[in-house]
């Protein structure tokens, strides 16, 4: 039986989905059309009579600035607003800043695939001679998370992203969850598809078929358990949906030519 609703949200497009490009922890803006869709977004939101106690994001200013959009296209600004690093999109090591597409011309469609959606192969680790290793473990940010900047991951595996997350949906969401206040997470692709594999018990091998287009609301209904009871909700325009999610699995496979 259904005891709990939460609201899960891949945040809207940022500049580098735009560009196809790993974009992992870099910090880029939501693109035009993002913000549109976190927009768009918040008004379905409050069109379905849905109100929120308390939302979740990462520390990214993508998955930040997509909640407040939300929030403001709901007329509840006022809602408190929790950053943990925790629900950071994954790491992709050595990859962040390549193009997708480009990469599944050099190395295959299917080894892009590996790398962008199984559960437990983890890409090369990035290190200090990557363009954007400075940017991102200077960044003041990362000097008040719970763990040292030494602690924090080089690269990770879907499977990594989701250990280091259920600590913090074990010990601070989830109690939210469970005191009867309504939650939205604004979050990433496989943060939220992490989460997703473990509510609702999905198998190492299915995880690999899952994929959240940018700025959908996703419904989870949840037991006493905190486990999903029901199939997850896409809310919105189902052809549109479709159309969204087929346009984020093209992007890993090779451009056709013009």
């Amino acid at each position: 039986m259904s005891k709990y609703k939460v609201i899960l949200l891949r945040h809207g497009e940022g500049e580098w989905n735009k560009e196809n490009r790993f974009c992992s922890w870099v910090d880029q803006k939501l693109s035009t059309d993002g913000v549109k869709e976190a927009q768009a977004c918040g008004r379905l939101l409050r069109e379905q009579g849905y109100t929120f106690d308390v939302v979740f994001t990462s520390l990214l200013s993508r998955s930040v600035h997509t909640a407040w959009l939300v929030l403001e296209a709901m007329r509840q600004e006022w809602v408190p607003v929790v950053k943990s690093w925790r629900l950071n999109e994954r790491h992709y090591g050595a990859l962040i800043g390549l193009n997708r597409a480009e990469m599944a011309l050099n190395h295959g469609e299917q080894q892009v695939k590996v790398w962008r959606r199984s559960y437990n192969v983890t890409p090369p680790p990035i290190d200090q001679s990557h363009p954007y290793y400075q940017e991102i473990y200077n960044d003041r940010r990362y000097s008040n998370c719970d763990v040292s900047k030494d602690e924090l991951p080089r690269a990770e595996s879907l499977k990594q992203v989701l250990d280091r997350l259920l600590p913090y949906w074990d010990g601070t969401v989830g109690p939210e969850i469970r005191s009867g206040r309504s939650v939205l997470i604004s979050a990433h692709g496989n943060s939220c598809r992490a989460l997703l594999k473990h509510l609702e018990g999905i198998s190492d091998s299915d995880i690999v078929n899952v994929t959240l287009p940018t700025g959908t609301p996703v419904l989870l209904e949840l037991d006493e358990s905190l486990r999903a009871v029901k199939p997850r909700q896409l809310l919105g325009d189902q052809v549109k949906i479709q159309a969204a999610i087929k346009m984020v699995e093209d992007q890993g496979k090779v451009k056709p030519a013009a």
